[in-house]
């Protein structure tokens, strides 16, 4: 077991106001006519000797405050920062450059000055408290303790909500941004400050109250108008921030496998509901089964609320998640079903780390998140397989070490954790964080074995659930603690791995090449190091640069990479390449299979080098890269055991083999780039990447890069082979030969129709010599959207027809395909008509249509008249129709008019549309679009 550490008070005091919340009660009428709370909110407070409680309370109406049912003194300061920014900026902009400076320091003032309560509550009786005995040993005898404990009541009301709680219609919910609790209901807003929670909710009879833990009873009043109460109970301690409330008129739906799951939605979105949820009971099972305990709260609810009202797609808390309706889907949707399932099963696995298992400190917080990423890859390993889940990892790996080149990705920094205030857990950012953060524990597992790594969880989860001193919270230097003793890892590796992976920033680059001795019968491997990120020597980290002094230096990380060799007897594991050592290395490999003659068979007379001949018969026998080698293909870090991007040389017929023979699927995505990264092109290479996408045994997402290669691949030095190989998949698949034309649409193999939907955007991206797209590639197109039939079949083409759409924006038209601009307008023209009478799902094929003709007036601008296509788009901003339709034409409007009148009248334009925007999420999608743009902008 891991090192016991000293007992610790689960609710240690904080250092501002030294006050402790045994326990909260949350009594609140709900009148969503008028847009009110009233209430009150009841505290067990254990008080500081200064006798003055401090609580954390924005835009209360505070009536009064009684501390053990008498009224009390009380000093309220509301805070109204606006005026004093409004000075700031008057004052203190001069400039755009200027404008920046004060708006980050703005946002910082006001985030500091949250952290000071507002709500100061004199606690002290009016007559004098007698003197309090204390033992001789100096601990506080049991009266003093239970003279310091008080019961402080706040009435208050709610009428003016900014945020933190939130009334569209008859429907009210909360979110769980940083510090936003006290915005509903007074509390010590503080990750150090956890208790159980007594919540009633009154609510008109015809509305449903959804709150943290167990829902105890229900009370149906006598009055006029009618009003029920919903009793509700949490008996594990959260922080305020995880105590959440939806409010509104939803259909209940009990998960017809587990009573402890309910899932919720307005009425009309119902039968969807019923569809979507039919998995979420394997997910939870699953999560049970793998920590070896029973959920930690007494249910758990899962709230569906339309997109406009939402802030975010997902808010957590205790129990309950209240998630977007935009993320069910029927039986007719196809392309939603993955998505779906990976976000409610993460939202399920916060609830064990992150909600009931805390990070001791926000330097810790990345452990919860890449705990919670872990189960969520567990679930779609055994659920969604594991191609899935090793291409999700791979690709995630990719990205992370694309962008972990400074110290906002170091997990574990003051820099990253405290001083982004927060906001490093969001937007891109936050995704690469997350990724790092589950790579980094996937590494541990490897590196232990999966069977260790799931009895650390489970002696965390066990240890919370103790009934004599439970311990919530987690920390790094704890997890490190059991990594070496559960986990049996040796104390110098965890000294070395924490410290660098989690403390710095930065990914391993390793780039290898090797040649083969004859003779000696071996591998010869070259390894150059490098890192993504420019670090300071000091740490032992070598300069990105290859070409630096210090290059020489001892650098890397902790751990040896294994280096896979296929041969032709067979594959060997080659654990030899350590990832700390000199910038270069050469290691040498032995071999186990001998050259022998009758292995090789003679290439048939007129084939040509690369072993193809010109007919395109079978390949030889030999699937050697020489007649000189017994090497098939050589991988490194096979089983992505490390996180590090590596460039690997070998020659083409090796990748070639790699792609044809080795199953697992990041070894059939690397070869595919490897391949499509070539200088020069030859036949057998396009007719590998042909053979892949043709096969239907390799794993879908796959074979759509395969296409994807093949489109760029494609060019006059190719006699667009790569053209010619997708189409006439793509017509094997879904054309009539009698006819020569596609067949009504057949949904049934999903792969294949996922593969099949890829095509018609790889072959929009294929340019001819004079970069524009070639006439057989318009006209393939264009036949997709004229004939598309989906009468006959069960599943909805939206997507399909999206997909479609958007690849017409991606073409280039030059003279040879222009006259097929005029019939591929109508088809849009005619969609967008069909799917104003008939919303399509989330409005998709309403948005691909928006999207395509901002993209081709702006490539034709010199030809056609921009206000026309302004004019035609303007509509869709109308507030009734949905909000991703709303905020896709907002951003299209953005782009033409910056193209038309400059970045001035763009910003200008895009402060009108936030103005009138009605929707918070819109408004922060219309923001988002615009920050990302204004660079883009710029450059154009």
């Amino acid at each position: 077991m891991a090192k016991p550490r000293k007992p610790k008070p689960e609710d240690p005091k904080p250092a501002h106001s030294g006050a402790v919340v045994r326990h909260q009660k949350l009594c609140l009428s709900i009148d969503t006519n008028l847009r009110r709370i009233y209430g009150y909110t009841e505290l067990e407070i254990e008080v500081p000797d200064i006798g003055i409680v401090g609580l954390h309370a924005e835009n209360l109406g505070i009536e009064s405050v009684l501390v053990d049912g008498e009224p009390t003194d009380f000093e309220y300061y509301p805070r109204n920062q606006s005026s004093d920014i409004e000075k700031r900026w008057a004052s203190a902009v001069s400039s755009p450059s200027s404008a920046a400076d004060v708006a980050a320091a703005a946002y910082v003032t006001a985030l500091e000055t949250e952290l000071i309560p507002n709500l100061l509550i004199n606690c002290f009786n009016k007559m004098q408290i007698e003197q309090i005995n204390t033992e001789p040993n100096g601990v506080q005898s049991s009266a003093e303790v239970k003279q310091n404990v008080k019961s402080v009541r706040v009435n208050y009301w709610v009428e003016k909500m900014e945020t933190g709680i939130h009334f569209e219609d008859n429907v009210v919910h909360t979110d769980n941004q940083i510090r936003r609790a006290r915005c509903w209901f007074p509390c010590i807003d503080d990750n150090n400050q956890r208790c159980c929670f007594d919540l009633e909710f009154t609510v008109a009879h015809n509305l449903v109250a959804v709150s943290n833990g167990s829902l105890l009873y229900q009370v149906l009043s006598k009055y006029e108008p009618p009003c029920k109460t919903y009793v509700y109970r949490l008996d594990v301690p959260v922080t305020a921030q995880w105590i959440s409330l939806a409010v509104g008129p939803f259909e209940i739906l009990p998960d017809q496998h587990n009573g402890l799951i309910s899932h919720m939605c307005l009425p009309p979105n119902l039968p969807k509901l019923r569809h979507t949820v039919e998995f979420f009971h394997n997910a939870f099972s699953e999560y049970e089964q793998y920590l070896d305990a029973k959920f930690p709260f007494g249910s758990y609810n899962q709230v569906f609320l339309s997109p406009e009202m939402a802030i975010s797609s997902s808010t957590v808390g205790a129990s309950l998640c209240i998630l977007t309706s935009q993320v069910l889907f029927d039986e007719k949707v196809i392309d939603q079903t993955i998505d779906t399932c990976i976000k409610l099963a993460f939202a399920l696995s916060r609830q064990w780390f992150g909600v009931y298992i805390t990070p001791e400190a926000p330097n810790d917080e990345w452990l919860l998140d890449g705990l919670a990423g872990f189960l969520t890859d567990l679930f779609i390993k055994k659920f969604l397989g594991n191609n899935e889940a090793r291409y999700r990892r791979y690709k995630a790996n990719c990205a992370v070490c694309k962008a972990d080149d400074s110290g906002a990705t170091a997990l574990s920094s003051s820099f990253a954790c405290k001083d982004l205030y927060g906001t490093h857990s969001i937007g891109l950012l936050g995704k690469i964080r997350s990724w790092k953060s589950v790579a980094i524990l996937q590494m541990l597992e490897k590196q232990m074995g999966p069977d260790f790594f799931k009895k650390i969880l489970q002696a965390i989860i066990c240890r919370a659930q103790s009934t004599t001193c439970p311990v919530r919270s987690l920390s790094t230097k704890e997890f490190r603690h059991f990594a070496n003793k559960i986990g049996n890892l040796e104390r110098p590796f965890l000294k070395e791995f924490f410290p660098r992976w989690v403390g710095l920033y930065g990914c391993p680059v390793l780039r290898m090449g090797f040649s083969y001795n004859k003779r000696k019968n071996i591998i010869e491997l070259a390894v150059l190091r490098e890192c993504t990120a420019t670090i300071d020597s000091s740490v032992s980290v070598l300069n990105a640069n290859p070409d630096s002094e210090n290059r020489d230096g001892d650098i890397g990380w902790p751990g040896v990479m294994t280096v896979r060799v296929y041969e032709l007897d067979g594959m060997s594991d080659h654990p030899d390449l350590p990832m700390a050592g000199d910038a270069w290395q050469l290691l040498e490999i032995a071999c186990h299979s001998k050259l022998a003659a009758r292995r090789y068979q003679k290439p048939k007379k007129g084939s040509k080098p690369d072993g193809s001949d010109d007919n395109g018969d079978l390949p030889t026998v030999d699937m050697r890269s020489s007649v000189d080698s017994p090497l098939l293909w050589i991988r490194a870090d096979p089983e992505m055991e490390y996180l590090a991007e590596i460039h690997f040389n070998q020659p083409v017929q090796m990748w070639i083999n790699q792609l044809e023979k080795d199953e697992d699927v990041v070894a059939q995505a690397q070869a595919i780039t490897a391949l499509e990264s070539l200088p020069e092109l030859s036949f057998s290479v396009l007719k590998a990447l042909n053979n892949f996408l043709t096969d239907s045994k390799a794993f879908w997402r796959v074979r759509i890069e395969a296409a994807l290669a093949l489109a760029s691949t494609s060019s006059e030095e190719t006699d667009m082979a790569g053209l010619q190989h997708l189409v006439k998949f793509y017509k094997s698949r879904r054309f009539d030969t009698d006819i020569g034309l596609p067949k009504p649409n057949d949904f049934s193999d999903f792969p294949e129709y996922f593969v099949l939907e890829a095509i018609p955007h790889a072959v929009a991206t294929i340019r001819a010599a004079d970069r524009k797209s070639p006439r057989e590639a318009v006209e393939f197109i264009l036949q997709l959207l004229k004939y598309n039939d989906n009468n006959e079949n069960p599943y909805s083409d939206v997507f399909w027809l999206a997909a479609l759409v958007q690849s017409v924006g991606e073409l280039e038209f030059g003279q040879q395909s222009i006259y097929f601009l005029s019939s591929l307008l109508k088809r849009i023209d005619r969609l967008l008509q069909f799917d104003r009478l008939m919303p399509s799902y989330n409005g998709i094929l309403t948005i691909s249509c928006i999207r395509t003709l901002a993209q081709i007036a702006l490539k034709l601008s010199g030809f056609i008249h921009l206000d026309h296509v302004f004019e035609l788009i303007k509509p869709f901003r109308d507030s009734k129709t949905i909000w991703q339709v709303r905020i896709e034409a907002s951003r299209a409007l953005l782009d033409l008019e910056h193209h038309c009148n400059g970045i001035n009248a763009a910003l200008l334009l895009f402060i009108k549309y936030i103005e009138e925007e009605p929707s918070l999420r819109g408004k922060v999608g219309c923001a988002c679009y615009a920050v990302m743009s204004d660079t883009r902008w710029i450059c154009l």
